[in-house]
């Protein structure tokens, strides 16, 4: 018997074979399900699928459309702050302003209150990356791969927190008041509780020591920030440093240049117990983050939610596109499937 590599040519090797182990897997032999589309079956996927989209398109239209929403713009109304900041110089001079609006209606339930902005976009590309993870976690200061040119100052002390997000972030002090019978009442607002609770839990950490301003001893506060990180609230160490709630919301970036972030919301006690009753109310705000320079605009939002979410009835219309193209889409193979049905019996006959 002859060996099979004898009847290779001198200095050629045989080569493995590319064919696929004999396995089910590999073969597709693997028992499967095959169905079998008629007529009934393909229409009746479409007709079901139309009908469950338009529902609950509808449901999650008429469920925004419930949501009860002021939103106030004070970029005009607050021009003389806003030329003010726009010279950096100023950066150590206060500037306030008040906004006065009324509502006709009494907002019940849970009120919660958003700053907007607009033109800002946090979607660049490099703007996004501009953070260090590593020293959110209180792991390290000095660990800022992408923070540049918001890294460290000239005499190479580093910053906490480094990158251009962190540095950008909204400054703007809101405050709320209610006028009623010519006494002016602070409504009660909630700084705490706003962000994810993977954020606060998971993602941001302050460095470990036994006083919260040694453990960032060595670092600076970025460049736009009026104060140090571990001032951003003196009253509540539980939010302070890199777990402050204000903090966290703004370093969850937008998909969009228009935005809004939860600022506050409305301590239900006393005569706010039930929500915001209808009368003169006043914002009063401490203006720091300029928006000129960018062609931007601010907004404040006072906002109920529902089980859907806020007031954007984006994901509604999506559905009630979705269900109407389907159910146009069945209506279409119907129409063909009875045409051709009729040319077989014409020609049958």
């Amino acid at each position: 018997m002859k060996n099979k590599t004898s009847s290779l040519p001198q200095g050629r090797e045989e080569r493995p074979s590319r064919c696929p182990d004999n396995s089910a897997f590999k073969q597709q032999k693997l028992p499967a399900w095959k169905p079998q589309l008629n007529i009934a079956t393909v229409l009746s996927s479409f007709f079901l699928t139309g009908a469950f989209c338009l529902s609950v398109g509808v449901c999650l239209i008429l469920s925004a459309n419930s949501v009860r929403e002021i939103q106030i713009n004070y970029s005009d109304k607050c021009s003389d702050c806003s030329k003010l900041r726009e010279n950096s110089s100023n950066w150590n001079k206060e500037c306030h302003c008040s906004v006065n609006f009324t509502l006709k209606e009494d907002i019940l339930g849970d009120v919660f209150m958003y700053y907007g902005l607009e033109n800002f976009y946090q979607n660049h590309r490099r703007y996004m990356i501009s953070r260090s993870d590593a020293q959110l976690l209180g792991r390290n200061a000095n660990i800022q791969k992408y923070c540049a040119p918001f890294a460290t100052y000239r005499n190479g002390t580093p910053m906490a927190p480094c990158g251009a997000i962190a540095n950008s972030m909204f400054n703007d002090t809101i405050d709320l008041s209610y006028n009623i019978n010519s006494s002016i009442i602070q409504v009660p607002l909630l700084n705490t509780g706003n962000s994810w609770w993977t954020d606060k839990n998971v993602k941001f950490r302050n460095p470990k020591s036994h006083n919260l301003s040694s453990a960032f001893a060595g670092t600076a506060r970025p460049p736009y920030w009026h104060k140090p990180v571990y001032l951003l609230d003196e009253k509540d160490k539980r939010n302070n440093g890199y777990v402050n709630d204000d903090f966290i919301v703004w370093m969850r970036v937008s998909a969009f240049a228009t935005f809004r972030n939860l600022y506050r919301r409305v301590r239900r006690v006393g005569q706010f117990a039930d929500g915001l009753p209808a009368g003169n109310y006043t914002f009063h705000i401490a203006y720091n983050f300029p928006v000129t320079k960018f062609k931007g605009r601010k907004h404040v939002i006072l906002s109920t939610v529902v089980w859907s979410g806020g007031s954007n009835p984006f994901l509604g219309i999506a559905y009630v596109v979705s269900g109407t193209a389907a159910t146009l889409t069945g209506f279409v193979i119907t129409a063909i499937h009875l045409k051709l049905r009729k040319k077989r019996t014409y020609f049958q006959k």
